[in-house]
């Protein structure tokens, strides 16, 4: 086991590593070796490796690891493979959100923070209609998470439509289709309390979550409180979900198909689940960043839409040539 989380900790490792290499300006080895190694060095090469290059790789790990457990975590308290990290509506509402604070001319860097306040208070209403009793009932979850992401989606339409320049309409198609073009430590910074807060709670709620695998009513016979694990992931769940949306926008796929990914190296146990989760959701990030900067290069390729087409057919494959298991 902790051979292969090794491995899968290696492969984020080396994503990084090349990613450091893609660019506007080539580098060589020995460049980004000796700005590693001499940070406060000054000179080009370690204004674009310490400015440019690393805080987007950072950023572009800290989004595939906050969607991946996000993703492990709903599929494993819904015990449904099919759940994504934004089935509770954080992505249309903070969509929402930003695209009404864009149409309104709301400065570039207050857009963020108001998707982040908007998703979180979005899954905060998805979670009081999902209320039964004193957990969350997995239906009126799914239901209501659902109907206020189509509602949220027919405003962003809305905003789109009555954008009154293409400037505006512009900047809301590209929180839509994701990107981590022009992020900064600046962005990463502001996001790392609740990024933090969010996987504190997803190690709290691990022992919850290996229990829930049996079902409710079993997890309830070996003295699990069922209603304060459900509070607790979807706690967790949302605000790494709304964290990632602050970063980047909306960039699918990576929390429906990285916990699929995972179980198949290191199996189901929670325990190493998460952590093969954070690397693998990482990796896959970094690397998919990576080609959408050079695939269409001098231009980028939005990550959400690159993630789309790798996304689909993998995830149509695992579906029915392999299985699915939550």
């Amino acid at each position: 086991m902790l051979l292969r989380l090794a491995a899968l900790a290696s492969a984020a490792i080396l994503a990084a590593g090349a990613s450091l290499f893609v660019g506007g300006t080539p580098l060589t080895p020995h460049d980004i070796v000796s700005a590693l190694l001499h940070p406060v060095s000054g000179g080009d090469v370690a204004t674009i490796v310490w400015q440019l290059r690393m805080p987007r790789i950072c950023v572009a790990a800290a989004v595939g690891a906050e969607l991946a457990i996000a993703g492990v975590l709903l599929q494993g308290m819904l015990r449904n493979p099919l759940v994504d990290p934004y089935l509770t509506g954080v992505s249309a509402g903070a969509a929402a959100a930003i695209a009404l604070a864009i149409l309104a001319g709301v400065a570039a860097p207050l857009a963020p923070g108001i998707g982040f306040a908007a998703g979180l208070g979005t899954a905060v209403v998805v979670a009081a209609l999902a209320r039964r009793g004193g957990g969350i009932d997995a239906n009126r979850l799914i239901l209501a998470g659902v109907s206020l992401s189509a509602f949220f989606s027919a405003i962003v339409a809305l905003a789109v439509v009555r954008a009154r320049s293409p400037d505006a309409a512009q900047q809301i198609l590209a929180w839509l289709a994701g990107s981590m073009a022009g992020r900064g430590w600046h962005d990463l910074l502001l996001v790392l309390p609740y990024a933090s807060a969010g996987a504190l709670l997803a190690a709290v709620a691990i022992p919850g979550l290996n229990a829930l695998r049996i079902g409710d009513l079993r997890a309830r016979t070996v003295g699990l409180d069922v209603g304060r694990a459900q509070w607790l992931i979807l706690a967790a769940s949302s605000l790494l979900a709304a964290s990632s949306v602050a970063l980047a926008g909306l960039v699918g796929f990576v929390g429906l198909i990285v916990p699929h990914i995972a179980r198949r190296v290191v199996g189901s146990d929670a325990r190493a689940l998460l952590v093969a989760c954070i690397f693998t959701g990482a990796a896959l990030t970094i690397a998919a960043d990576a080609v959408s900067r050079t695939i269409a290069a001098p231009s980028e390729v939005p990550i959400g839409v690159l993630l789309a087409f790798i996304g689909v057919p993998a995830f149509l494959y695992l579906y029915f040539h392999r299985g699915l298991r939550a």
